[in-house]
């Protein structure tokens, strides 16, 4: 079985100029957990999730200083203060999206996909063709998948 088997190919997306509220609010409206960032011709730029969204909402609830005193005492990586940073600020997709995306053709074996999520310990992967954004495959599509095969 191969990627293109198995993705949701009506895939929700936004563009680095939208703004973070818009994206809470689709991803709490279609219960889901993340959206691929594209480009004008389809092109991934990026996926933006809840948990890049987490720094965003926690300035709702935590103080500025509390949130820059973790990132600085459990700094591990200033690569990773910079962005955390930058999320929190964020105000559009472009601030809070994470730009290094594993991704797959469509081509690719189901099990392939299954071993990248587990590795990789991410819950979803954009389907690619020809660098162009044809679909996505979430953890729930590969649980439909294994239903349907034994079902």
């Amino acid at each position: 079985m191969l990627a293109k088997d198995i993705m949701t190919r009506d895939v929700i997306t936004v563009s680095p100029e939208d703004k973070v509220e818009e994206v809470a609010r689709l991803l709490v409206e279609n219960k889901i957990s993340g959206i691929p960032v594209v480009g004008e011709e389809r092109q991934l730029l990026g996926i933006i999730t809840e948990k890049d969204l987490i720094v965003k909402a926690s300035e709702l609830k935590v103080p500025f200083y509390l949130i820059l005193f973790d990132s600085i005492i459990f700094m591990d990586n200033p690569l990773r203060f910079n962005s955390d940073m930058k999320k929190y600020s964020a105000s559009r997709v472009r601030d809070a999206m994470t730009t290094r995306v594993v991704t797959v053709e469509e081509d690719t074996e189901v099990s392939k996909v299954v071993e990248i999520m587990q590795n990789d310990s991410i819950n979803r992967v954009p389907v690619l063709r020809h660098g162009k954004l044809v679909g996505i495959i979430t953890r729930n599509d590969i649980l439909k998948s294994l239903v349907r095969s034994n079902g």
